[in-house]
């Protein structure tokens, strides 16, 4: 089979490498310029690609085209392969053909990562053969050519479902929905969520979802996918999971499992206190990642063995440093409203908020009342940061304005005293002062960590 694949980089480079492993004839074509850890990996294997253009003729000759998920619908490349009719799957789709293993594949608005990384870590701890792939930066693909493990863990965005056809989750995951990328899909939420829903039309095993998010819940009660369901919920008399509830939170705190074949009544217990994740939605992502791990045959020991030495993954609610009792929280990825809501509400302690940067047309009624609870100060770290300032500062004690982050930690720190958590949660994107929210989250621990040094010098 003559196939193409658009876009040379990790899933890309990682397709054209399984397709040539397959006995394909391989050409890959990339409208930018190709990162050299990427072209050695094609030069090495004696693969054809082209970069900086996009040679049509040589495109519409494919059977199949293997498009990278970060290439819009609307692109003229693809428009004239719709045109012609030609297949346009996914890395995932593609290297589903070539695996036997059961893929545990996790969407969602917000949380994907987190909960695709834990079940990994749950899955890995307890002795399991595990691979870990999708949105995460690793390529199925690249995988599936030793094709090694039993299980794999798939963070998946609603680019890649869109273009997933026939493959087939052991296990999927839908975590919450909420706008986001909505430019790719005409401006609609409904559009966006059944791009979401799309990672259960072919689950073999369950379909694992979050009741408590308002507009999965939606979605799911008007697909066909609600019946014989997973749901996890935040407690027992919500009312949200009906006879799909499967775990939920009780007032102790544990969480509470009670899946298909148990005895009526039967609960199972399991302990969350020492794992690391703070914050109701990290209760909902470890709802979901505890009901996968017992689903694929762990037992409570081994999941709370396994909470207990799960580390995250950079910039997501992690604590980078603690000057004279005051604690230092870098959540960069927080980069939208609800991303930031969540860090307010799961920490407890009096917080300096450092908050700012491009904003996305954010609303921030929602968060008001919680900054009015729990923000005693306000740093906003921008460019322009009228607007975020207008909103709190009738609901924050204090409010002010900086555009470096140097500043903005040597002022959060002076405001806030012993007991205090001082959170990076921008609740906005980083391009405004900073590459990306990574290198934003990166300045944050090395302003800290010099804060640091010159405080105990």
């Amino acid at each position: 089979m003559n196939i193409v694949i658009l876009g040379a980089a990790e899933s890309g480079v990682g397709a054209a490498l399984l397709a040539q492993a397959k006995g394909h004839s391989v050409f890959v074509s990339d409208r930018g310029a190709i990162l050299p850890v990427y072209k050695d990996k094609l030069t090495q294997a004696g693969i054809a690609f082209e970069e900086n253009q996009h040679t049509l003729d040589r495109i519409l000759a494919a059977d199949e085209v293997i498009k990278s998920p970060g290439i819009p619908e609307k692109a003229p490349v693809v428009q004239a392969l719709r045109e012609k009719g030609t297949s346009i799957v996914s890395e995932i789709e593609f290297a589903g053909r070539y695996t036997r293993a059961k893929s545990i594949c996790i969407t969602g608005t917000n949380g994907k990562t987190t909960t695709t990384l834990l079940t990994y870590h749950l899955l890995k701890s307890a002795g399991l053969s595990v691979g870990l792939a999708g949105n995460v930066g690793y390529s199925l693909a690249e995988q599936v050519i030793e094709d090694k493990h039993d299980y794999y863990v798939l963070e998946l965005s609603s680019f890649q479902l869109d273009d997933m056809h026939e493959f087939r989750p052991w296990v999927a995951m839908l975590l919450n929905i909420t706008p986001d990328h909505l430019d790719r899909y005409e401006y609609s939420l409904e559009k966006y969520a059944h791009s979401k829903l799309r990672i259960a039309r072919n689950v073999s095993r369950c379909f694992i979802y979050n009741a408590a998010d308002p507009e999965t819940n939606k979605a799911v009660a008007a697909s066909e996918f609600q019946k014989n369901a997973l749901a996890f919920d935040k407690e027992f008399d919500s009312g949200n999971a009906g006879e799909n509830r499967a775990a939920w939170y009780g007032a102790d705190g544990t969480l509470r499992l009670h899946l298909p074949g148990y005895p009526e009544g039967m609960v199972e217990v399991v302990s969350v206190a020492q794992s690391p994740l703070i914050g109701q939605h990290n209760q909902q992502n470890m709802a979901a990642a505890v009901l996968a791990a017992r689903v694929a045959g762990l037992s409570t020991e081994q999941i709370e063995a396994g909470l207990a030495t799960f580390q995250n993954a950079d910039h997501r609610l992690q604590l980078v440093g603690e000057i004279n009792g005051v604690c230092f929280i870098n959540d960069s990825k927080a980069t939208n409203v609800e991303a930031a809501w969540y860090a307010l509400d799961g920490i407890k302690q009096p917080i300096v908020w450092i908050a700012g940067g491009t904003d996305k047309g954010n609303n921030y009624n929602s968060l008001l009342g919680l900054a009015a609870s729990r923000v005693k100060a306000l740093v906003c770290l921008g460019v322009d940061n009228e607007k975020l300032h207008d909103a709190f500062v009738e609901v924050v004690p204090h409010v002010e304005e900086t555009q470096s982050m140097t500043d903005a930690v040597a002022r959060a720190a002076a405001l806030a005293e012993s007991g205090d958590v001082v959170l990076l949660s921008p609740c906005c994107a980083s391009f405004d002062l900073f590459k990306n929210y990574e290198d934003r989250g990166r300045q944050f621990a090395q302003a800290v960590k010099a804060l640091s040094s010159s405080a105990s010098a």
